[in-house]
């Protein structure tokens, strides 16, 4: 029987038929964190065109967000991602844990898959009218904090694990920790489920007098609010790693490994880690990096392992089930 054009479309195989370049055509589903609307926007447009370029091929490129976690729980309850673009690799291990990534994907990918890092800054009222300079500073009475739950959202366990790091490698003790953040979410007056929630809930309904936001979510809100904003960059904070990783399972099924792979190798590219500095993530590319350095003012990015063995062993102590985010925090 014939192949029908159609039939080779749906197996994205049109180029490979020799079926002429104009109806070649795939899709792709990246699934990330709240804050990347506008990164992947950018990346998308440029990474279609160089394969079109490249191939003949078109690739559409669609984008799903949320809260991190909740992201992740949506791969494994079924949402079809070609790539996901998580906060880390606590939410990528959720989804290899699953069978639906291979293991080893970390290391398939230049700088252990990380095409950029960011950290956690301090979004503020025009003025500063609190004062807040550093992490001691939000818990001073009258100071109200909006950063998203750590249940749900990357942003907000980065947040917490800045808060308790700020502590420990100043010399505080886990006690000591455990009081600052203990009081800190006593002035934490809602917990939204993800990133861009929480920027809504400080920037357009005017809740709260600081904000704990990645780096390039808080640039935004402040471009965005035409100077009722400004950012504090606290001495210390949380080098954050949003791993990307292929979905395995699904990119085999949705016979799109190979556009999913330059999609993900694109993003090492000079253009696309350009992309990623004008949408303030820092790039991995030390040059690029360079070139910006302007944009990024120096704090000390704190790794993880100064506080836990990695990341899911700060999880796991820290915000899972039974860990110190449930015996300290209180809902209003």
């Amino acid at each position: 029987m014939k192949t029908t054009k159609r039939a080779l479309l749906a197996l994205g195989l049109l180029t490979l038929a020799g079926v002429p370049r104009a109806y070649a055509q795939a899709r792709l589903l990246n699934v990330s964190y709240d804050p990347t609307r506008e990164l992947y926007q950018d990346v998308n447009r440029g990474f279609s065109a160089s394969w079109k370029a490249k191939t003949g091929q078109t690739v559409e490129v669609k984008q799903s967000h949320g809260g991190s976690s909740s992201q992740a729980r949506a791969v494994i309850d079924g949402l079809e991602a070609d790539v996901v673009s998580l906060a880390s690799v606590i939410d990528t291990e959720a989804i290899a844990g699953r069978g639906l990534i291979k293991k080893g994907w970390i290391d398939r990918l230049p700088n252990k898959s990380l095409p950029y890092v960011s950290t956690i800054v301090f979004v503020v009222r025009k003025g500063n009218p609190k004062g807040v300079k550093d992490w001691p500073d939000l818990v001073k009475p009258g100071v109200a904090v909006v950063t998203p739950n750590p249940k749900t959202s990357g942003n907000g366990y980065l947040a917490f694990f800045s808060a308790w790091g700020s502590v420990v490698l100043r010399g505080g003790s886990r006690e000591q920790a455990i009081d600052y953040v203990t009081k800190l979410y006593k002035q934490v007056p809602v917990l939204d489920s993800g990133a861009r929630g929480a920027s809504t809930t400080f920037s357009q309904r005017h809740i709260g007098d600081v904000h704990l936001a990645w780096e390039n979510e808080a640039r935004l809100e402040v471009q965005e609010a035409k100077g009722a904003l400004e950012i504090v960059y606290p001495p210390i904070s949380i080098r954050a790693e949003p791993h990307v990783a292929l979905v395995d399972e699904n990119v085999d099924r949705h016979k799109t490994r190979a556009v999913a792979e330059a999609y993900l190798q694109y993003l090492y590219s000079d253009e696309a880690q350009e992309i990623v500095a004008n949408r303030f993530y820092r790039p991995t590319n030390a040059a690029i990096l360079k070139r910006h350095a302007s944009t990024f003012p120096g704090l000390r990015m704190f790794a993880i392992t100064e506080i836990a063995k990695d990341f899911p062993d700060a999880y796991k102590q820290l915000i899972a089930e039974g860990g110190v985010f449930d015996t300290i925090y209180k809902p209003h």
